[in-house]
């Protein structure tokens, strides 16, 4: 049976998993921390998923960050570069959509149940090859049931192509408690402010102020995830106390920052 766990891992590792002529394949792969999947494509939808570490997921237009917990459904043709933040043990789920309805519309960021979780971990000691009928391919069945099932979170942030927002994003992505106005960033880039509000509409569908609080809460998971204390990511992020933190986390993903982490 092909061994799909690589450690020093290939380019091209992951290929005998996505080119089975099964509806659903899982493959694993650990990464040391700042590692890099350059940019790739692949022929069939995928879900991310790390048992340990944080990935960073980049598109062209696209950015998520992936803490434990969490997954990210891809779907298929979507060119996508991975990074590692801290050493991290991926579990990849390839899935063909013309098997399945009502999988997620969209990319996404998903909450990983306990089950879909442990459906994930045993997905991965399949054989590429097995019978629909078997139990394997029940439990394959029930991955994709579960995977249907699931919310889409708040953890995407739309990247800009303009040279002049990816400029100011590129900045804060750097130094997120930069507390700059629009105004001043527009000063600073000789537009004006009501021209440079408008290309954030247009590149990202969303205002400066929002990309701005997006980006922070996406990068202080990411931090959180990675052990930190959550009044220092709280400071480091631009906030003045750790309850203004907890309130804006709260309203984006629901539950506080202790209660996200147990």
């Amino acid at each position: 049976m092909y061994r799909k766990k690589v450690t020093a891992v290939a380019a091209d590792a992951h290929l005998p998993s996505e080119l089975s002529s099964m509806p659903v394949t899982a493959f694993m792969a650990d990464y040391p921390a700042g590692y890099v999947v350059a940019p790739h494509a692949h022929a069939c939808a995928q879900l991310l998923y790390a048992i340990q570490g944080v990935m960073i997921i980049e598109a062209r237009q696209h950015r998520w960050v992936v803490p434990p917990s969490h997954g990210v459904w891809l779907q298929a043709g979507l060119e996508h570069a991975v990074r590692m933040s801290g050493d991290v043990k991926m579990r990849t789920v390839f899935v063909r959509e013309a098997s399945f309805d009502k999988l997620p519309p969209q990319n996404c960021v998903i909450r990983v149940s306990p089950l879909l979780r442990e459906l994930i971990l045993a997905a991965t000691d399949i054989p590429l090859e097995y019978t629909l009928e078997s139990r394997d391919g029940k439990l394959m069945s029930l991955l994709v049931d579960e995977l249907k099932e699931l919310s889409i979170l708040p953890m995407h942030l739309p990247w800009p192509q303009d040279e002049r927002l990816r400029e100011v994003c590129d900045w804060i992505s750097r130094h997120p408690a930069d507390d700059r106005t629009l105004k001043q960033w527009a000063g600073q880039l000789h537009i004006a402010e009501k021209t440079l509000h408008r290309l954030f509409l247009r590149e990202t569908a969303t205002t400066f102020g929002r990309w701005r609080q997006q980006m922070r809460l996406l990068l202080a998971l990411e931090k959180i995830a990675q052990g930190e204390k959550i009044l220092t990511v709280a400071l480091e992020h631009g906030y003045e106390s750790q309850s203004a933190f907890n309130a804006m986390f709260k309203k984006h993903l629901g539950f506080t920052p202790r209660q996200w982490l147990k």
